[in-house]
C-alpha cells in the first residue's frame, strides 16, 4: 500500500511525478531543488540554496507527519564538487547525530539550471 503526499508549501510536483509517497512507514521524498513553492530558482551561496532545499524537504515531511530527524538517507546531486565543503559546513544544521546514511554525486545538469539537488528517505 503507498500513499501520496501533497502540500502547498513546498513546490508542486509535475503531473507525471509526486512530492513523496509513503509505502511501509518509509516516507520517499522527491529530489528538491532550491526553488520555491511559488517557482523560482534561490540564487546566492550554497548556504542560502540548501535552505531553500532543506525547508521544501520539510514541509513535505511536515505533510507526511514526520520531520528532519526521521530522516535515514540523502542523496545529494550537485553539479560542481566544489560546492561540497561548504555544504559539509550547513549539513549538520540541518541533521543530529547520528547523521543519516548520505551520497553525493556530480551531475552535469539539474532541473531549471539549480545547482544542488537533495532528495531524502525518511521513517516514521
Amino acid at each position: 500500500m503507498k500513499s501520496q503526499i501533497k502540500t502547498d508549501d513546498a513546490p508542486k510536483a509535475d503531473h507525471i511525478l509526486s512530492q513523496a509517497i509513503v509505502s511501509n512507514g518509509l516516507i520517499f521524498v522527491s529530489g528538491q531543488i532550491h526553488n520555491t513553492p511559488e517557482g523560482s530558482l534561490v540564487d546566492g551561496s550554497v548556504q542560502e540554496k540548501m535552505a531553500q532545499v532543506m525547508h521544501n524537504i520539510e514541509a513535505i515531511l511536515m505533510a507526511a507527519d514526520a520531520t528532519l530527524n526521521d530522516i535515514v538517507k540523502v542523496t545529494v546531486y550537485v553539479t560542481d564538487m566544489a560546492q561540497m565543503p561548504e555544504l559539509n559546513r550547513a549539513y549538520p544544521t540541518y541533521f543530529t547525530e547520528p547523521y543519516p546514511a548520505r551520497e553525493a554525486v556530480c551531475v552535469n545538469e539539474l532541473p531549471l539550471s539549480a545547482t544542488i539537488e537533495m532528495s531524502v528517505i525518511a521513517a516514521k
